[in-house]
């Protein structure tokens, strides 16, 4: 049997229509191994096609708990982590292979592609995206929480961000997708909220989800991915509100008297609302030609701090 370099390792749960373009991009590995969590459609059957390492696990909901488990029947020296809606690309397949070559690199981190509703997102905080995936077997190991960045050792670097090197990610497609996977999400991300001790302030349901908005929209620049920004900005901005609505959910909707406007909550919508000016003007400022009318609306913007 020849020596195994690399194997990629494939966590899949009703992946049928996407997963055989995954496979297919894979054909530079020595091993792929497709670890299966309880599918209801022909995904194995599709896997099976491909490699005869097709292995079961249980479905908790996300992928992380499944990951090592997965990295587990790997034979290769090396790594590759791939999600049955992503594809690798030739020129990083062969960056890839390269890098194996060398002797001094332990694991890399690959930037991402997202193409949501159709559109590449390069910005919104979605690009670079960067993830570790590649690896040496011993190098890496995930963590059980959600969307949690695996523990490491040895020598990391990152891949430069350039699309030709990018995983290429074919993310949300529809509305309804992105909140049956948000909903998914956010019941286990709420749940380790509430394991950390957290309890329920109704303060943060301002504060959180206007924070990722501003962050998504005006911060990561979401601006400059059109409409497609500013949905994703909104979109983002409800999947943090589930969280913290599924805590005061696991509390018994406990209610929280406020008056009819109490200060504090006047005071916090007065300062989300100056926060989502001074970015407002940020951005006009940063549009703006002419230097006399920077200068004004950058002493707007001063005046209204």
């Amino acid at each position: 049997m020849s020596k195994i370099n690399i194997s990629a390792v494939v966590n899949t749960r009703n992946e049928e229509k996407n997963l055989a373009a995954c496979l297919k991009s894979l054909a530079f590995v020595d091993e792929i191994v497709v670890v299966d969590m309880e599918s209801s459609d022909a995904t194995k059957e599709v896997a099976k096609s491909f490699t005869d390492r097709v292995f079961d696990t249980k479905m908790v909901g996300f992928v992380e708990p499944a990951r090592n488990f997965a990295i587990s029947k790997a034979s290769g020296d090396w790594v590759l982590i791939v999600d049955a809606d992503e594809r690798i690309p030739k020129t990083l397949a062969a960056k890839l292979i390269e890098i194996t070559q060398k002797g001094d690199i332990d694991f890399v981190r690959i930037p991402r592609k997202n193409l949501i509703f159709g559109e590449w997102i390069q910005h919104s905080r979605w690009w670079p995206d960067y993830n570790i995936r590649f690896f040496k077997k011993s190098s890496v190991e995930w963590q059980n929480e959600i969307h949690s960045i695996p523990i490491t050792t040895g020598v990391g670097i990152n891949l430069d961000p350039e699309e030709s090197l990018a995983i290429e990610h074919h993310h949300y497609n529809t509305i309804d997708e992105y909140f049956e996977r948000s909903l998914r999400y956010s019941t286990q991300q709420a749940k380790e909220l509430i394991d950390s001790g957290y309890k329920f302030d109704a303060k943060d349901l301002i504060t959180k989800p206007l924070g990722e908005f501003i962050s998504r929209f005006f911060a990561g620049e979401g601006y400059r991915d059109g409409l497609h920004g500013l949905v994703l900005a909104f979109l983002q901005m409800f999947s943090v509100m589930f969280i913290y609505l599924k805590v005061w959910q696991h509390e018994g909707h406990e209610p929280q008297r406020v008056g009819s406007f109490s200060p504090i909550w006047q005071k916090l919508f007065l300062e989300k609302f100056q926060e989502l000016r001074y970015w407002y003007l940020t951005v006009l400022i940063q549009q703006t030609a002419s230097k006399s009318k920077r200068v004004l609306l950058k002493l707007k913007r001063k005046l209204h701090r």
